[in-house]
């Protein structure tokens, strides 16, 4: 039998869609089903939502709307991004080293890691201090050594820390280095603006922010080549084959366009969660610490380290008392190794196997997190006192 209540602090995972967002897709599953490659006046209308989306989200992004490339997810995007980026120079002449970070999404780290093992492209990780932040002396010492991209992750999906992109993107091209991003984590939350950030590329992806799962973008600065990773058609400028969803672009659009006509209120919000969360557990759990930057993190996102206590196990114990959490990154969810993530910012393997993150959206409530500490101090007091008997 199920808990009488549930409380969802996994947003960081995928966020439900907003009741706006399903409205503004409705008409493009029946009423707009045209194809829009599509000469015709059905095939007309769907091209035009699909070219309104992409000029709402270029407003956001601050860029122009060829410069917007839809895709089926970021894990796509991310792919393109690097796959584009390397197999282009490559096939130039250029420098084709590939840098990036041991706090990447696997979308990156894989992708980056085949790249090298199968394709013989050079590889180099920077690597991070104790909260997951990128060195910016030893990330301008690597990318002196010449490349074609540099990849670093805006906000980290499990530690929650945010990377200074500025200052890193002007090191990055000092050394005719393109900088790309996975801003995944950070869609719906933080400055989108490319020119701000002064990347080359950068990935989104829709469900992070209240809109549906199976559509991403990528943002192309004007005048990069990418080789395409989908071959096909010569839909989205030649750089990613196959027919548009429609819908789902729309509800992208309409997502992004949400959050930030709302920013301040959500992030407010988020902020006051959070911090609730961070202080309840740090008050109630001896063995919990903060992991992570402690002021440089996602306004939704509280993540930590329970020391002794198996983060898989306490995950089950907190489902069946109806509390949805993370053990580290959601990619990782019932793995039994480590995290890569926090063994890379010099955890130990028993520390590494007992991530725990929480994070917060637009519906969570102070009931929500009261009934949540709650829940947490008695599975965790539980694993501890049989982890005690076992040990007699």
């Amino acid at each position: 039998m199920g808990a009488s209540r549930q409380v969802y602090l996994d947003h960081s995972a995928s966020t439900p869609v907003d009741p706006r967002v399903i409205e503004a897709m409705l008409p493009y599953f029946g009423e707009v089903y045209g194809n829009p490659s599509s000469a015709h006046r059905y095939g007309s209308r769907a091209e035009r939502a699909i070219e309104d989306a992409r000029i709402t989200i270029a407003g956001i992004l601050n860029c122009q709307p060829s410069e917007v490339i839809f895709t089926s997810c970021g894990t796509e995007s991310d792919n393109l991004a690097i796959r584009g980026a390397g197999w282009s120079a490559r096939h130039s002449g250029q420098p084709s080293r590939l840098v990036t970070s041991p706090i990447e999404h696997s979308a990156v780290t894989n992708t980056v890691h085949q790249m090298g093992a199968l394709m013989g492209f050079a590889t180099e990780i920077a690597p991070v201090d104790k909260f997951g932040s990128i060195d910016s002396e030893i990330f301008a010492e690597i990318c002196k050594r010449g490349g074609a991209l540099a990849s670093i992750i805006y906000a980290s999906n499990e530690l929650g820390t945010i990377q200074d992109l500025p200052l890193l993107s002007r090191i990055a091209h000092a050394h005719d280095m393109l900088m790309h991003t996975d801003a995944v984590q950070a869609g719906g939350q933080l400055d989108l603006d490319v020119e701000r950030l002064g990347v080359d590329m950068l990935s989104l992806s829709a469900h992070k922010f209240y809109g549906p799962k199976g559509v991403g973008l990528l943002y192309v600065k004007d005048g990069l080549e990418l080789a395409p990773s989908q071959s096909g058609g010569s839909h989205e400028h030649g750089m990613r084959a196959g027919t548009h969803n429609t819908a789902f672009i729309v509800g992208m659009a309409k997502a992004l366009e949400l959050a930030y006509d709302e920013k301040d209120d959500r992030i407010r919000h988020f902020a006051e969660m959070r911090d609730q969360l961070i202080q309840g557990i740090l008050d109630r759990l001896p063995c919990a610490a903060l992991s992570g930057h402690p002021d440089r993190r996602l306004p939704s996102h509280a993540s930590f380290v329970l020391h002794g206590i198996d983060a898989n196990t306490l995950m089950m114990h907190l489902d069946l008392a109806g509390v949805a959490a993370s053990s580290g990154s959601a990619c990782k969810t019932g793995n039994p190794e480590p995290s890569d993530i926090l063994l890379a910012v010099g955890y130990s393997e028993d520390e590494a196997k007992s991530g725990l993150r929480l994070s917060v959206g637009a519906q969570t409530s102070e009931d929500d997190i009261s009934y949540a500490l709650d829940v947490l101090e008695t599975a965790v007091e539980k694993l501890g006192k049989l982890k005690r008997e076992m040990a007699r």
